[in-house]
């Protein structure tokens, strides 16, 4: 989880630093290897989708979407782990 917040702070930082236009495509190759990085560090959530949809906007690059989506995404699997029964104890398995 550290090293997705590591790479969306990094990804949103640099596009904030590269200002709303970007540098022919780097703001675009930012987004993808941002994209294939969290979707390889947290797993596929559907809220992934509209925050790199977004970084394709002019002046939305400028918001720091992808911390914001990392941090959502991490609380909804810490809620969803939270409410999950726990597994059953060991015992006797009985084989009917």
């Amino acid at each position: 989880m550290r090293l997705a917040y590591a790479v969306a702070v990094t990804t949103d930082a640099l596009q904030l630093l590269l200002g709303p236009f970007g540098w022919a495509f780097a703001d675009e190759l930012l987004d993808v290897t941002a994209m294939i990085l969290t979707w390889r560090l947290i797993g596929f959530h559907p809220l992934l989708l509209p925050t790199f949809a977004l970084e394709f906007l002019p002046v939305a690059d400028m918001l720091p979407t992808w911390t914001g989506c990392v941090a959502i995404v991490v609380a909804l699997r810490k809620r969803q782990q939270a409410r999950m029964p726990p597994p059953p104890a060991p015992g006797p398995i009985i084989d009917v």
